[in-house]
């Protein structure tokens, strides 16, 4: 497919477009620091989560297109506001065109950390093109069933791909933490399902077995039902937020697997904390200080 004359599933061209740039700090504690992490928000999605928090911009085309320099500049800003890494969020479907910016805000300064905060449906030659220039890997591992995959997330082929993805990246970065900010390595996320546990179960015994000791797990209980539309109701996602009963599981299941370095957020009900990038903080103010809007430009 020619992007430069199509959109592509991601519902992208060529052009690379962003929606938000904030100091984030609601990520994991190495990720976030005392500064907050430069959270860059780009529009589209190579995956069609039907219970995605950041439809707006993933699947609702949210957002405007820049150049590499204002990308740089995007960047340059969220250094000077004392972000402590740059974190590009669901850049998959637009490398290239990350890359090239990646390189420009490098020429003209930029000396954060890189942080690639992806669903894990990386091929091999968007790993290729990162490799060299992401320090930190913050991948979902959604689910490892393929029925889900394709049930959930459009994608039946997603198992298969997350799995070499995570792999690929633990072979690219070894895991290093200083004075308490991640700046190499992995960390792995998990979102838990209400009432498909079995699919966290898989989730987190193949984390024991292939990641345990090599990246940190990040475990998300924040699932919110996502409002019904004829398209979400047929896929069946899950109409209730998570219930204690199946979070001590969780957690019992993290004692069963030995698996003790990293984090799981305390059981989240509500939708106070979704995002809406309408606003110039898409976020609360506790959670987010804005640098960049799409409507605005810089803030």
């Amino acid at each position: 497919m020619n992007r430069g004359k199509e959109k592509g599933f991601c519902r992208e061209g060529a052009e690379l477009r962003i929606a938000s740039a904030s100091i984030h700090r609601g990520e994991e504690p190495p990720v976030a620091g005392n500064g907050g992490s430069g959270t860059v928000f780009i529009t589209g999605c190579n995956l069609a989560c039907s219970f995605c928090q950041n439809r707006q911009i993933s699947q609702e085309g949210m957002g405007r297109a820049v150049s590499s320099e204002e990308f740089a500049a995007i960047c340059l800003g969220l250094e000077k506001a004392g972000a402590e890494n740059i974190n590009i969020v669901t850049g998959s479907h637009a490398a290239p065109a990350i890359v090239l910016g990646i390189d420009a805000a490098r020429e003209k300064g930029l000396t954060l950390p890189l942080l690639w905060n992806c669903s894990a449906y990386e091929g091999r030659e968007t790993l290729s093109l990162l490799k060299d220039r992401v320090d930190v890997y913050l991948p979902d591992l959604k689910t490892l069933d393929k029925d889900l995959g394709a049930r959930f997330f459009k994608a039946p082929d997603y198992p298969e791909y997350a799995e070499k993805a995570i792999l690929a990246m633990l072979e690219a970065r070894e895991l290093s933490i200083q004075e308490g900010l991640i700046k190499s390595g992995l960390i792995v996320r998990h979102l838990v399902l209400p009432g498909f546990l079995g699919s966290t179960r898989k989730v987190l015994r193949w984390f024991a077995d292939h990641a345990q000791g090599r990246a940190l797990l990040s475990l998300m209980t924040q699932y919110t039902p996502p409002c019904q539309t004829v398209e979400r109701k047929a896929s069946a996602a899950p109409t209730r937020c998570l219930g204690r009963e199946e979070y001590n599981q969780v957690l019992d299941w993290l004692g069963e697997f030995g698996i003790e370095e990293g984090f799981c957020q305390d059981l989240v009900t509500g939708d106070e904390w979704l995002p809406d990038f309408h606003q110039r903080n898409p976020f609360s103010s506790e959670l987010s200080a804005p640098v960049w809007h799409w409507r605005e430009g810089v803030l």
